[in-house]
């Protein structure tokens, strides 16, 4: 699984941080391996068409949070119609996402892991288990890891993590009681997509 989601970052040409905390240290696919894979991935890379670019920055946004094609049009189609600002809207809607505030949050060092903690039945919304990783969080909910799940290996150094972890500036976290709360909506992220070239993609 991980050489082919390094594959897809070294085919973009960008860290897409699939793999947490590697992607921060030398062993990261795009520092030992900058080129594209395949035979001939130390060729130049040739300029890509208006709607190349657009497939590209679609690619980048499924595989950095994990979604199937038909999940990542929902989004958009989505976001398109609601009456706001289209594009801060995509992103908040998969930043709202239940498998990646369980990432944010430090709860697991990766959107995969994230996705398959909620999918096993280890995460708790509001005090009640969920296993549903696209479910939209709101403000004022509150996450939590099962306290039957705590014994388990990727839980047992989990206070020691958070003690040095900063989530973003929506969430909250209680560290000592491993306590999350959605503080507010998503705001002031860094994302080093176009999600312009995405709504144009998914426009036509």
């Amino acid at each position: 699984m991980y050489a082919r989601t390094e594959k897809k970052e070294r085919s973009l040409g960008i860290k897409l941080f699939i793999k947490a905390h590697r992607c921060n240290s030398p062993k990261c696919a795009m520092m030992r391996h900058p080129n594209k894979p395949g035979q001939h991935g130390g060729a130049r890379r040739r300029a890509l068409s208006e709607f190349g670019q657009q497939l590209q920055e679609k690619q980048k946004f499924k595989f950095a949070y994990g979604l199937r094609e038909a999940q990542m049009r929902r989004v958009v189609e989505k976001a398109i119609k609601t009456p706001s600002n289209t594009g801060p809207l995509i992103v908040s809607l998969l930043e709202r996402r239940l498998d990646n505030v369980v990432y944010r949050l430090g709860f697991a060092p990766s959107r995969s892991m994230a996705r398959q903690a909620v999918s096993h039945g280890h995460i708790m919304v509001n005090d009640r288990k969920v296993t549903v990783p696209s479910l939209q969080v709101k403000v004022g909910d509150t996450i939590t890891i099962r306290p039957q799940s705590k014994d388990y290996n990727l839980y047992k150094n989990l206070a020691a993590d958070l003690a040095k972890y900063e989530t973003p500036i929506w969430l909250a976290l209680d560290k000592d009681k491993m306590i999350g709360k959605v503080a507010s909506l998503p705001k002031d992220f860094e994302i080093p997509f176009d999600v312009n070239m995405v709504i144009d993609y998914y426009s036509k």
